[in-house]
């Protein structure tokens, strides 16, 4: 079976969870089936990777002009997977390039949703008027999918109150996973030395990229009232927005103001470099306010941190709650994704997380049974094993 794999991330240019997503399932798939990726970016080594660039014309710096770049990929990914037997899209950057091969080539479309454009309105900001088009090219693809693979019962639900169109027999969850080979604790301390982090200190770390959904502004005003002995590690750029950007920038002046210990990494680390910080965490934070699963909390628990993350979306299906980690409730307003009291919700992240750095043999018991579910539920090989048999039904 020839599967043609279209998305924007591709190793080297990841950037977020569904670029790692694609990447390991790109590796398991490969055991399964004739894949070729198709992704943006530059041209790869990889022969089973055809790279393509947005139309030079579409360049500028008026923000609906990421959407159209986006659609002239699409157009070009669509003509570029003749003799696919099946096309499997990843966001809305791609997606729109599986429905119209499936308009061209006549075969069918399974796409992976790892957010949803109408649980993102913030990215009005970004886009301006190209987030109508990205939610165009987000409903008419997966309502047109043969099959909609959902990363988590909570996904699940959100597609079907988001797209009521879309027959919920044709949509399957299956779960993001973690190599957890590659994601296992690392003794070492290089990494924190060499960014100043006191290994004998306990550390709260967060991992990720500045959006509205990643929730930093609440983990700043929540890490005001953490125990003064932690330090807090934000390994966080890429931000979508200069008001996004300025809004984390004002919080961790204040934070800095209140407290010593705060690290503020923008550059994208490494993947080893982020493995020994959440080797070395007392305590992974993840305060997103939209998760559809979450995969860096995998990676923190495949590497031994206890979590505390919010109560939404996915992440309550990754993160037992008491045993694992904490959950956070977070109390949303109907329509909304934003906390009703954002001072009530950060001063309950701040109570769990000091809870575990009090008690760090819980936050070390928590941390092995983490990793424990990771390796039980979460391994790539199985998941592949579950997308294949979807192409399989469908060709």
């Amino acid at each position: 079976m020839r599967v043609a794999l279209l998305t924007r991330e591709y190793p080297p240019e990841v950037y977020g969870g569904a670029g790692v997503h694609v990447e390991y399932l790109a590796r398991e798939l490969r055991r399964h089936v004739d894949l070729t990726v198709h992704a943006w970016g530059a041209e790869r080594d990889d022969p089973a990777v055809r790279s393509y660039r947005p139309w030079d014309a579409l360049a500028g710096d008026a923000p609906h002009l990421a959407a159209l770049q986006a659609v002239s990929v699409d157009l070009l990914m669509a003509a570029g997977v003749e003799g696919a037997d099946v096309t499997h899209s990843h966001t809305w950057y791609a997606q729109f390039a599986g429905h119209l091969a499936k308009l061209v080539e006549g075969i069918p479309h399974v796409s992976t949703v790892h957010s949803l454009e109408p649980m993102r309105p913030w990215k009005a900001e970004q886009l301006g008027g190209g987030y109508a088009l990205s939610s165009f090219c987000e409903r008419v693809a997966l309502e047109g999918a043969d099959a909609v693979i959902a990363v988590s019962e909570g996904s699940r639900e959100d597609i079907c109150r988001a797209y009521p169109a879309i027959d919920p027999g044709r949509i399957e969850v299956i779960y993001n996973g973690i190599d957890t080979e590659e994601y296992r604790p690392d003794p070492g301390t290089g990494v924190l030395e060499r960014l100043g982090v006191d290994p004998a200190r306990p550390s709260v770390v967060f991992v990720g990229r500045i959006t509205r959904q990643k929730g930093v502004p609440h983990l700043l005003r929540a890490a005001l009232d953490f125990a003064p002995e932690a330090q807090l590690v934000l390994c966080a750029g890429a931000p979508d927005t200069p008001e996004i950007a300025r809004e984390v920038a004002a919080g961790v002046d204040r934070l800095r103001a209140a407290r010593d210990g705060v690290f503020w990494i923008e550059e994208m680390l490494p993947k080893p470099d982020v493995i020994q910080l959440l080797s070395h965490a007392t305590v992974f934070a993840c305060p997103s306010i939209y998760e559809p699963l979450g995969i860096v909390n995998l990676e923190a628990m495949a590497c031994e941190a206890a979590v505390v993350a919010s109560a939404t979306g996915g992440i309550v299906e990754v993160v037992v709650d008491g045993e694992t980690g904490y959950l956070v409730p977070l109390e949303q307003a109907p329509g909304s994704i934003d906390p009703i009291d954002p001072e009530a919700f950060a001063a309950a992240f701040a109570e769990r997380v000091n809870a575990l750095l009090a008690d760090p043999g819980l936050a070390d018991r928590m941390g092995r049974a983490g990793r424990a579910r990771a390796v039980q539920r979460f391994a790539w090989a199985a998941i592949a094993e579950q997308v294949a048999a979807v192409y399989g039904r469908l060709v």
